[in-house]
């Protein structure tokens, strides 16, 4: 994503923002020959710099503009602006490299003392369910944050948190600058607005907030955050395919395709334009259930992930992600058993799989699996203005696939339409081959990803266990595998971990902290990462190919 030293950040009056108000945009945007006041875009761009000599002149720069805004002749009410505190924040809390870091502090530090209200960050850490301590006690690979800072100008949340697994972090992250930098059929700042609607979806204001500053840093039109009703009817005319592709991809059919492409449909989307929007809203609705599932805190810079108040027992932090910010961690006296039964249950069912089962009894298994009842319904209160005037018909949610005692949609055999043999090819033939190919590498990425261990034991084969669960989310989504056997689901993921799986991908924004801590209790937070990118990955996958089958067979 686009970062912001690109923009240039000025001296302000304090009378537009009082104490604790984090809505809106207060500070303006200019270009360097408008003002010579506060930081330039020069400067804060090399503060991303790989030569240490450069980023001190940056850093000197800096500090230079910033101790001009609070320089004794100017008047008693100058305040530097907000952006450029919450700026100095986020550099003071998150940046992977020490001096920008800690200059970054002092100068908050020297604005405090003299008499500028300066921000804190509400959050302690990344995620409201990992503890920040232990989150770097297991690492984030330093290296794979510093090459984000560098080449983005930020390190952000889900960064930090996908940090733990370096080589998945990676190549995430030239996916999503290929989906929304690189050359393609879509103009930038509709990339953006296209993951704000899909973001919307799922009341998820963390990539809301980020998609909106993206979407302005590229020139994107102000007015069409205020609602659907700005934006042009091209735009617009995703809504249906969005909601269904966040909720029921199963329902997407040709005709769906037909209404936006057709030479006759109003402001019609060529086939290649098509595409790259619904790989943005699929890659969007994915990233929103990562979000969720992980309790990721909003950015120090987003509106409340900071306040201008000072500490106090009744301000204290809450997480968006909990109803009642519960912890909902368990008693971990029965977590090493449950390891020890889990660790047998592997062992047996990969000898087991040498036994030959009929399709009979294999398709009887995937039908248990698919119509199993997993309660997810959590009251929460409704989401913010910011999201919901971003949602058309925001009562239609999740359904099952096939619920009990309804007659089910046609289930989809992946032998029948599969990523690898058909999905793949579709998307390189009309995107640039660099998607397609990003996006294949994820998958392998995600689905052989191991370190060989599982909670307190070295040497494990996890295969079987990965396999179930990516097989799990697509058996949710009504796609079922001929050849794998789903009694071994019902075997290898116990019930809390199922509770959790499908609130995560059906119903992110139900995801709790008490759903978190109650499954794999023994286990590390990395490996309960490690399930969320797998969870991810597959309901991405699932979405994806639901709707490239209708393109299929549109262009038939």
């Amino acid at each position: 994503m686009a970062s912001e030293p690109a923009a240039v950040f000025i001296c302000e009056a304090s009378r537009e923002n009082k104490p604790g108000q984090v809505s809106g945009r207060s500070c303006r945007h200019q270009s360097e020959s408008e003002s010579d006041l506060g930081p330039t875009a020069k400067s804060l761009a090399r503060l991303c710099s790989r030569d240490a000599e450069e980023r001190a002149a940056a850093l000197d720069e800096l500090g230079q503009a910033v101790l001009a805004c609070l320089g004794l002749d100017r008047p008693a009410v100058a305040r530097l602006g907000k952006q450029t505190l919450l700026h100095l924040l986020r550099l003071s809390r998150s940046c992977p490299l020490q001096d920008v870091r800690e200059r970054a502090a002092d100068l908050l530090r020297t604005a405090q003392e003299r008499g500028v209200e300066i921000p804190r960050a509400l959050a302690l850490g990344p995620s409201a369910f990992i503890p920040a301590k232990e989150m770097l006690k297991e690492g984030p690979d330093q290296d794979v944050l510093l090459e984000a800072f560098l080449s983005l100008g930020r390190v952000d949340h889900i960064t930090m948190v996908m940090a733990m697994h370096p080589s998945y972090l990676s190549c995430f992250l030239r996916t999503q600058h290929a989906l929304l930098e690189l050359d393609g059929p879509l103009p930038r700042p509709w990339r953006h607005y296209i993951a704000v609607m899909a973001a919307a979806r799922h009341q998820c204001s963390y990539l809301v907030q980020q998609h909106s500053a993206g979407f302005l840093e590229v020139g994107g039109e102000e007015s069409w955050l205020g609602g659907l009703e700005f934006v042009p009817t091209k735009l617009r005319s995703l809504q249906t395919l969005n909601k269904l592709l966040a909720h029921r991809p199963w329902l997407i059919t040709q005709q769906h395709i037909q209404e936006l492409v057709c030479p006759g449909a109003e402001s019609r989307w060529s086939l290649a334009e098509l595409i790259h929007a619904v790989v943005l809203m699929a890659h969007a609705h994915s990233l929103s259930s990562f979000v969720w599932g992980c309790g990721l805190n909003p950015e120090p810079d987003h509106i409340g992930g900071y306040t201008f108040y000072p500490p106090s027992p009744s301000n204290l932090p809450r997480s968006p992600h909990s109803p009642a910010h519960e912890d909902g961690r368990q008693e971990l006296a029965d977590g090493g058993m449950e390891v020890e039964v889990l660790m047998k249950r592997m062992v047996e069912l990969q000898q087991q799989q040498e036994e030959e089962c009929s399709q009979e009894e294999m398709l009887t298994r995937f039908e248990r699996e698919r119509s199993e009842s997993i309660p997810t319904a959590v009251v929460r209160g409704a989401p913010p203005d910011v999201v919901l005037r971003l949602v058309e018909d925001p009562e239609f949610i999740y359904e099952d696939f096939a619920p009990r005692g309804e007659q089910a949609p046609p289930t989809m055999r992946a032998q029948d339409y599969s990523w690898e043999d058909h999905g793949f090819s579709l998307v390189n033939r009309l995107l640039p081959d660099q998607v397609g190919q990003l996006l294949d590498e994820k998958f392998q990425v995600v689905s052989n990803l191991t370190y060989h261990r599982m909670a307190m034991h070295e040497g494990v084969d996890t295969h079987t266990l990965r396999k179930a669960l990516w097989n799990y989310i697509h058996c949710l989504y009504g796609i079922r595998y001929d050849d794998y056997d789903y009694g071994g689901v019902n075997v290898l993921l116990e019930r809390s971990l199922k509770v959790f799986v499908k609130t995560m991908a059906c119903h992110p924004e139900q995801t709790t902290a008490r759903i978190y801590h109650a499954f794999w209790r023994h286990f590390r937070h990395s490996e309960k990462v490690h399930a969320n990118l797998i969870v991810m990955e597959a309901r991405l996958q699932a979405a994806l190919l639901y709707t490239l089958r209708a393109i299929t067979h549109y262009m038939r």
